[in-house]
């Protein structure tokens, strides 16, 4: 809800009696909130985003229809919105890497490629039904576990995270993420400056800009990774904090040096709770 615009409302339909699945759940938060912000983006005049769960057969006949699926039982999670759909030929191609229909600079086109890695890395399957003007529905189907968990006493509810009134400059050049991150942070109580590639930033900063108290950067960017731009900000900024994130694995992000002793770094994808942590760690 503190990710997505109020001017769609949020409905869900979760069912009681679903499976349990053998999922990362940081991973599963990311395909859903992916999945959520392109419906946003589908919807700029307001609408309904619909989470829904069920339990779910896909039989013999089905996958001879699905060259992809086994026959078996699944749980179900489907996300739809009424917002502006796509037509059949933008429908072939979501999936692919670096295919978006959004303008220049407002996405890289990562967004559903992601998304359907990780599902298929989960054993699932995901589907796509839209028609121009009629709103659009992902399904994903997700196989039930068939193994047995062990009865664990439920953890205490876990505390509002911790926020504060600092200034963060935001740099991410992925569109979506940008967009999540942001929410995050303000819905920590933080002042925002979000900016989508090192150039912009410090075209910001040279016209005055000194109230910035923390640089939260992603590593890999096009035009100057994240460790060459928190050298150049200092030197604006000497006090300032630096935390560095990415969702790519050790070997590239060593090469950019923010793997060293006394670095912050958090890795992708990451929870509200945990960036909230770190950021006070970082500040304190």
């Amino acid at each position: 809800r503190w990710t997505i615009r109020e001017d769609i409302r949020i409905h869900t339909v979760l069912s009681p009696t679903v499976s349990l699945v053998h999922a990362d759940a940081g991973q599963m938060e990311q395909v859903i909130m992916n999945l959520a912000i392109n419906a946003q983006d589908a919807m700029p005049e307001g609408g309904v985003l619909t989470i829904e769960t069920a339990a779910v057969e896909l039989d013999e006949s089905y996958a001879a229809q699905h060259s992809s699926v086994r026959p078996g039982q699944y749980v179900q999670l489907a996300i739809s919105d009424t917002g502006i759909g796509m037509d059949a030929e933008t429908q072939k191609c979501i999936f692919e890497p670096f295919y978006t229909t959004k303008e220049k600079g407002k996405g890289t086109g990562l967004g559903l490629a992601t998304v359907f890695g990780i599902v298929k890395q989960h054993g699932g399957n995901i589907w796509v039904y839209s028609e121009p003007g009629g709103g659009t529905t992902f399904r994903i189907y997700l196989p039930e576990y068939e193994g047995v968990f062990e009865t664990v006493p439920s953890p205490p509810a876990a505390a509002e995270p911790v926020g504060g009134d600092e200034t963060v400059l935001l740099v991410e050049d992925d569109d979506m993420v940008r967009q999540i991150f942001q929410a995050m942070l303000e819905s920590l109580g933080y002042r925002v400056m979000s900016m989508a590639t090192a150039e912009a930033c410090l075209n910001w900063l040279e016209n005055g800009a000194n109230t910035v108290d923390l640089l939260l950067t992603d590593v890999v960017m096009p035009d100057m990774n994240g460790r060459e731009l928190s050298v150049v900000i200092s030197r604006f900024l000497p006090q300032i904090k630096v935390l560095f994130m990415s969702g790519y694995t050790d070997d590239v992000i060593a090469e950019c040096g923010v793997l060293q002793p006394g670095i912050h770094f958090l890795q992708k994808p990451f929870s509200r709770q945990a960036l909230a942590e770190k950021l006070r760690d970082v500040l304190r």
